[in-house]
């Protein structure tokens, strides 16, 4: 089990996963913990540098990162599944937010998914369509933290 995160503070489930796996591995970007560097780098090696065998990679998290992950497992012909959980919005189809192009067609990550073969998902196309989403999640985390704050808008912005 590889887990990543930007620091040491953003780490999760290491103690559960250290209890479970027979191997954990850790990377984080500013090296606060384990390997310093990103969960790519901890791939190239154990698979790269130390030949290493694992039947499945299973990659969940950012879109980038799986993203970076299914490259770098495609190298060694490592059968990589990820987890596209974020794209999905109301869990029918209806709405068309979690379509995603997998081995050139299209497919739907909350009635066909979340989970893929990470080497034949469009993360580029994926990508853009979650930023679709991005300045409607700002807006509504800004006026999260303005309520936090005691502020009551009286105009209606906050609808």
């Amino acid at each position: 089990v590889i887990i990543g995160a930007k620091s040491r503070d953003m780490l999760i489930y290491v103690e559960k996963m250290r209890a479970e796996a027979d191997n954990l591995y850790i990377a984080t970007d500013d090296g606060s913990e384990g390997t310093k560097g990103l969960v790519t780098q901890v791939v190239e090696r154990l698979v790269g540098e130390e030949g290493q065998h694992y039947d499945e990679c299973v990659a969940i998290g950012p879109m980038i990162m799986m993203k970076f992950v299914a490259l770098t497992t495609k190298r060694f012909a490592l059968k990589t599944t990820v987890s596209l959980n974020a794209l999905m919005v109301d869990g029918t189809g209806m709405c068309g937010a979690c379509r995603v192009t997998v081995g050139g067609k299209t497919r739907f990550t909350c009635v066909e998914g979340p989970e893929f073969d990470g080497h034949e998902v469009d993360f580029d196309e994926a990508m853009r369509r979650q930023g679709m989403y991005r300045s409607e999640e700002q807006r509504r985390a800004a006026i999260e933290a303005e309520r936090a704050a005691g502020h009551v808008c009286r105009i209606g912005l906050d609808k």
